[in-house]
C-alpha cells in the first residue's frame, strides 16, 4: 500500500491560471497579497494551513514537514511555515521541488519513521524573475521561449491510512524513480525547459528500466514544466533511446495556463506550476476515475543569479513519482 494523498491548492487573481490549474481553493489579490514586497508575500501563498484543515488534522499530528521555494535561504518557506511548530526538512530542487518533496515524504512513511508529513512547494512570479532574470520595473522583452512563474502553491498531506476524518485520501504514492544531475552544457535562462529535458528524459529512461514500465502503463506521463520547447525535446531524446511518450505526454507548465489568451510564451514554470496543477487538476481525475495511473516528474533548472553572472551553464534535474488512484 501506498501513501495517501490528501491536498490543498492557492493562486494570486492577477494572472490566474486559466488552463487545467484554473481550480485551487484560495486566492490572493495581485502580487503582493497585501505586503510590502514581492518577497515577503512569497509566504503568504503557502497554504499549510489549508491541507491540513481539508484533511481533519492539526500541526501536532504532523510528523514532518518538507518544503522549498525559489527563494535564497528558501524564505518563502520559512517565513510561511514557522507558526506551525512542525519539523522542517527544508529543500532545494529548484522546479522539481515538488516531486523531491513527495518522494522523501513518501520514503519516510515507509520507512516507519512518520506517521503523516506535509509536502509544500511554492513560486512567486515577481520575486523570481528579481531573482533569476529581471526585475519587472526594467521592462525586457521575453523571448517566445521563455516561461512565466506561476504564483502559487500546493500542499499535500501524506499518511499511511488511506482514509481520515475528513474522507478517502485522493490517491496514493505507489513508486519513485529519483533523478540525477543532467547538464547539456545550456546557458540560456531564458530557455529553461531546453535545460531541464536532458534530465527528464535520463528520469525516465531510468524508469522504464527499473520498473519494467513502458509509456502505455500510463494514463498520463507529467513533467513540471519542460514547456513547449522542452516538451519537443524530451519527446526527440526519448525517441532515440527507443521510448515514445507523445500520446500519454502532458506538462504542467503547457496546461495551467491558457497560452492563446493569457500570453505566457512556452508556458509556466515555477515550483508552484507543478504543485498547482497536482492539486487542483491531476488529483482531480485519479480521485474520479477519469486516470488510474500516472507518473508525475517535476523538472528543475539548478542555477542562481551568481552562477548565470559568471557564465555557468544550466543543469537540470527531475524526479518522478508514481501515483494511483485509491481503490
Amino acid at each position: 500500500m501506498g501513501s495517501g494523498i490528501f491536498s490543498t491548492a492557492i493562486k494570486e487573481k492577477h494572472r490566474a491560471p486559466a488552463g487545467r490549474g484554473r481550480g485551487g481553493d484560495m486566492a490572493i489579490q495581485g502580487f503582493s497579497g497585501g505586503r510590502s514586497s514581492s518577497e515577503s508575500s512569497s509566504s503568504v501563498v503557502v497554504p499549510v494551513g489549508l491541507a491540513l484543515d481539508k484533511a481533519g488534522l492539526a500541526p501536532e499530528d504532523i510528523s514532518f514537514l518538507f518544503a522549498g521555494d525559489l527563494l535564497g535561504q528558501s524564505i518563502a518557506t520559512s517565513f510561511g511555515v514557522s507558526a506551525y511548530g512542525i519539523p522542517l526538512l527544508g529543500m532545494y530542487g529548484a522546479c522539481s521541488t515538488c516531486g523531491e518533496a513527495l518522494a522523501l515524504g513518501a520514503m519516510s512513511i515507509a520507512g516507519g519513521f512518520a506517521d503523516k508529513v506535509v509536502c509544500t512547494t511554492s513560486s512567486h512570479f515577481a520575486s523570481a524573475e528579481k531573482e533569476f532574470r529581471f526585475p519587472l520595473d526594467y521592462g525586457n522583452q521575453r523571448p517566445l521561449s521563455a516561461c512565466w512563474t506561476v504564483t502559487g502553491s500546493g500542499a499535500f498531506v501524506l499518511g499511511q491510512d488511506m482514509f481520515c476524518s475528513s474522507g478517502k485520501a485522493r490517491a496514493q504514492i505507489t513508486g519513485m524513480t529519483l533523478g540525477k544531475i543532467v547538464d547539456y552544457g545550456l546557458k540560456d535562462s531564458m530557455n529553461m525547459g531546453a535545460c531541464m529535458a536532458p534530465a527528464a528524459a535520463s528520469t525516465l529512461e531510468q524508469h522504464f528500466t527499473d520498473f519494467a514500465d513502458k509509456p502505455e502503463d500510463f494514463d498520463k506521463i507529467i513533467t513540471g514544466d519542460l514547456g513547449k520547447v522542452g516538451q519537443r525535446v524530451l519527446i526527440d531524446l526519448l525517441r532515440e533511446r527507443g521510448f515514445d511518450i507523445s500520446e500519454q505526454h502532458m506538462d504542467c507548465g503547457m496546461e495551467i495556463y491558457d497560452g492563446q489568451t493569457q500570453d505566457t510564451h512556452a508556458g509556466g514554470s515555477g515550483c508552484g506550476c507543478s504543485a498547482v496543477t497536482l492539486s487542483a487538476f491531476i488529483l482531480k481525475q485519479l480521485q474520479e476515475g477519469s486516470w488510474k495511473k500516472v507518473l508525475f516528474m517535476p523538472t528543475g533548472a539548478l542555477l542562481s543569479k551568481t552562477s548565470f553572472n559568471e557564465g555557468m551553464s544550466v543543469p537540470g534535474i527531475a524526479h518522478a513519482v508514481v501515483i494511483e488512484a485509491v481503490s
